[in-house]
């Protein structure tokens, strides 16, 4: 007897174990269980998924076998694969989400570094300042290129402490 039972699974879009049970009954029929089983997917959801039964005659079930289980099982595998991307991705959301996370602290430490850094600046500038040494208060400023977001104010600074040693000759 020759049969293309092997070639008909091997031609399944499927991935998985394929678990297959056959029972006979007392009233010359048959009963057969087809359970696709995907150790790669991850969400335990997928053993909700009962087994495809049917029931049937030799013949039966010789002539509408594959035609009764290939929509399905393909159905079963796609979802199954659905399944494990869609946890991976949201794998993938968690592992970005706190890498994103500690990229916006450790931003957030650096601007309140930088931001400490320009106030003591500043605040040395207002003691030599009020110290009369105009001078070095002027060097004390910190520069533009270092805190951009202050220019304007840091350029300002500059130009009141520079008219205080160093008098327009022009005017």
């Amino acid at each position: 007897m020759n049969t293309n039972f092997f070639n008909q699974i091997a031609q399944l879009n499927i991935e998985g174990n394929l678990q297959i049970n056959i029972q006979k009954t007392a009233e010359h029929t048959q009963i057969v269980s087809v359970l696709l089983q995907n150790e790669n997917c991850g969400d335990t959801a997928k053993n909700n998924i009962p087994p495809l039964i049917l029931k049937g005659t030799a013949d039966d079930l010789d002539n509408g076998f594959f035609e009764n289980i290939s929509q399905p099982l393909e159905q079963t595998s796609a979802l199954m694969l659905n399944m494990e991307a869609y946890l991976k991705a949201q794998e993938l959301a968690k592992k970005q989400s706190a890498m994103e996370k500690e990229k916006a602290e450790k931003e957030k430490k650096q601007t309140d570094a930088k931001e400490k850094k320009y106030q003591q600046a500043m605040s040395k500038t207002d003691k030599l300042e009020a110290e009369g040494d105009y001078r070095k208060a002027w060097t004390a400023v910190p520069e533009v290129n270092d805190f951009p977001h202050h220019e304007e104010e840091i350029r300002k600074r500059k130009k009141e402490l520079s008219a205080q040693f160093a008098p327009d000759l022009f005017k």
